[in-house]
């Protein structure tokens, strides 16, 4: 249960003065839906203006806050701006213009003969100095001089910098103190503000301090959950797995084990034979074989008398991953079974019984297979594919389905740049397979101009009537009206006029029966060209498809860029990758494009992308995305984050965890950044 004192601050968005339901939806956008948000909705930037006695002070281009008298009111015909023409202390004119529905508040707010303090940008219009749609009008000089530092928020369509600000106000001034949470030698060495002093003050910008202390609480309430996560899972008892190898003997592997590979299922194997359940993640670029490192896994299990389940986020994975392992483990003996919930009647029915009889040994499949309907004779190793789309708290209840806590190995695909990896996967051990298979040819990775996209339609056709098969990459599923986005349905329409019913449409809006029958053809060389979306950059298996087009690449960060090209290069011909680029590139783009072309090292990659993006969601066409974080940036991370994880482990290990004055108020950290998963772990939390 949420503390009582944190409960104003978790109050609705609509018990702020203002707030209906016309301005629900776009304070939603902007993730705005309680007190707490607003006051944690930081700005982006200040404008500074400086207070001046006359125009003569100022300078064309300088924020300013200045007195003026209007003098005259100018209507203009057409389109053209209404002007109102102010003069300073000395005589000086500016002209105030305002365009559209503003002309007619303009009127009002600036009566001729009445003075009026005036705040924005001095600009010139030919001889004549002027202000376009100025920022404040008041007939005070407090309420101006109160401009001279402006907060910039970030906004969505329907609002406003000033109902934003209005609404953060309200919120601040329902912000009570809260307990000191950091150690106090910490908090005067970095002469950080008390919390609700550091929230009033990063509104203001008046204290450098302010935001580093804010970011600082959120790295710090993360690290303290993770290293709870770790702690609570070393205190519960699993099942020891300690295999004969009787199974794994008999796998049937297209390729020898690299070393990463060896030296990952041994690290695993380790794990495994302990009474404390392993919570690893295995790290692996793009066809590294992390799917063979996760079958051996599953094999111990089986040797050991237990059942293994494989969690897949969406059901072409899933699909996929019972396809590989069935192929793979065909002269084991194991049996292993999909489950998903499109599964119904008498099919669900014989593996539910399986499940619970124990003669289904390893189970596939997407959320359903922990599903409250489903139960186990024996299941002691959970196995998480695409982990990055999970968080921990979807983590923790998948673990609670065996008679004991199961054993956890975590996957990703994406590599995961150091700096994050602690502050996604603290709670976690990490192996990691930095090598490729034998066998794997580089992919030819080119960059070409959009202007050539028939020149790429034609290689399409000479491609495919070698037998070979081709992916063609879009960043949306349709197009936008106020963006140029090439759209994947548009694509599918055009190329299916060239190439008759050889073209198949995979995107996430189609049905998934749809999705899987398009996908399906595609997997037993149907169809030779599969047109998606992102959709497809997991999971996706196709040897004979060898080239990847992905059209618009600058709009993608370079770690989903990365994974796009992984579809292809999974069998011994040769690939390539084209990037199809738009007309107008920025510096970035041109830089992540480059760097495509000249690395394929998935790991070097994601240092980069982070490096370029500046964030930390690294799937995603934005080209800056949300780190794990709301409040701290990129920078506090990288400075911050070893602080916060060195004092977390301090706090749990040495003073006692959330007991205590500094526990309890370390409680209320956990409860008000929403982590606290880590606290429901404990007794009585």
């Amino acid at each position: 249960m949420r503390p009582d004192r944190l409960n104003p601050l978790f109050a609705a968005a609509d018990s702020l003065k203002g707030v209906g339901t016309g301005l629900a939806r776009p304070l939603e956008k902007l993730g705005l839906t309680r007190i707490r948000d607003f006051a944690y909705h930081l700005p982006d930037r200040f404008v500074q203006r400086r207070a001046v006695a006359n125009l003569d002070e100022a300078s064309v281009g300088e924020n300013i806050v200045v007195a003026l008298t209007p003098v005259e009111h100018r209507s203009s015909s057409g389109r053209g701006p209404f002007r109102v023409l102010a003069s300073d202390a000395l005589g000086n004119i500016c002209a105030l213009s305002f365009f559209g529905r503003s002309s007619y508040s303009a009127k009002k707010q600036l009566p001729v003969g009445e003075l009026r303090w005036v705040a924005g940008r001095l600009d010139q219009y030919g001889q004549m100095l002027q202000m376009v749609h100025p920022d404040h009008i008041s007939e005070a000089s407090s309420a101006a001089l109160g401009q001279l530092t402006e907060p910039i928020y970030p906004l969505s369509e329907g609002l406003t910098q000033g109902r934003i600000a209005g609404l953060v106000l309200q919120a601040l001034e329902q912000v009570e103190p809260l307990p000191e949470w950091i150690e106090p030698g910490l908090l005067d060495k970095m002469q950080w503000p008390a919390w609700r002093d550091a929230l009033a003050l990063a509104h203001k910008g008046e204290h450098p301090a302010a935001r580093d202390r804010l970011a600082y609480d959120e790295l710090l309430a993360n690290s303290l959950a993770l290293l709870l996560v770790k702690q609570s899972n070393r205190a519960r008892v699993g099942t020891p797995l300690k295999g004969d190898g009787s199974r794994r003997s008999r796998l049937q592997l297209p390729f020898p084990l690299t070393g990463a590979q060896q030296r990952s299922i041994a690290e695993i194997e380790g794990d495994l034979t302990q009474t404390a359940p392993m919570l690893r993640l295995l790290q692996g670029d793009v066809g590294s074989g992390k799917t063979v490192v996760a079958l051996e896994a599953m094999l111990i299990a089986v040797e050991a008398g237990a059942q293994a389940a494989l969690l897949a986020p969406t059901e072409i994975l899933a699909r996929q991953h019972f396809e590989t392992l069935s192929r793979m483990a065909a002269g084991t003996g194991v049996e292993i079974a999909l489950l998903t919930g499109r599964d119904k009647g008498r099919p669900r029915e014989a593996i539910l019984m399986g499940l619970l009889d124990g003669s289904i040994d390893i189970v596939i499949g997407t959320h359903a297979i922990f599903q409250d309907s489903v139960s186990y004779r024996n299941l002691a190793l959970v196995v998480i594919d695409e982990q990055h789309r999970f968080g921990v708290g979807q983590r923790l209840l998948l673990t609670q389905k065996g008679r004991r806590t199961p054993h956890c190995l975590a996957m990703t695909a994406t590599p995961i740049p150091r700096t994050l990896t602690l502050a996604q996967y603290g709670e976690m051990d990490v192996s990691k397979l930095d090598e490729m298979p034998p066998g794997r040819q580089p992919i030819d990775t080119r960059v070409v101009a959009v202007e050539r996209i028939g020149d790429v339609v034609g290689a399409i056709a000479r491609h495919i009537e070698t037998g070979q098969q081709a992916y063609w990459v879009c960043p949306m599923v349709r197009e936008l009206e106020t963006e140029d986005i090439a759209a994947a349905e548009a694509r599918f329409a055009e190329l299916r006029e060239r190439f008759g019913d050889k073209i198949v449409l995979v995107h996430g809006q189609l049905r998934p029966e749809v999705k899987d029958a398009a996908m399906e053809r595609f997997a037993r060389g149907e169809a030779a060209v599969l047109v998606a979306t992102t959709v497809i950059e997991v999971g996706v298996d196709v040897p004979n498809a060898t080239l990847m087009v992905i059209e618009q690449a600058e709009r993608f960060g370079l770690a989903q860029l990365h994974q796009l090209r992984g579809r292809v290069g999974r069998g011994s011909g040769k690939s390539t990758c084209l990037l199809l680029r738009g007309t107008a590139l920025s510096e970035t783009a041109r830089e992540r494009l480059a760097l495509m072309r000249e690395t394929q090292d998935g790991f070097r990659l994601a240092e980069e992308d982070l490096r370029l993006r500046g964030g930390g969601e690294l799937l995603g066409t934005r080209q800056s995305g949300d780190t794990p974080f709301k409040v701290a940036q990129l920078e506090q991370l990288q400075r911050l984050l070893p602080l916060a994880h060195d004092d977390a482990r301090l706090l749990v290990e040495r003073d006692g965890g959330l007991t205590g004055d500094r526990g309890d108020a370390a409680r209320l950290l956990l409860y008000l950044f929403e982590r606290d998963w880590g606290v429901q772990l404990l007794r009585g939390g």
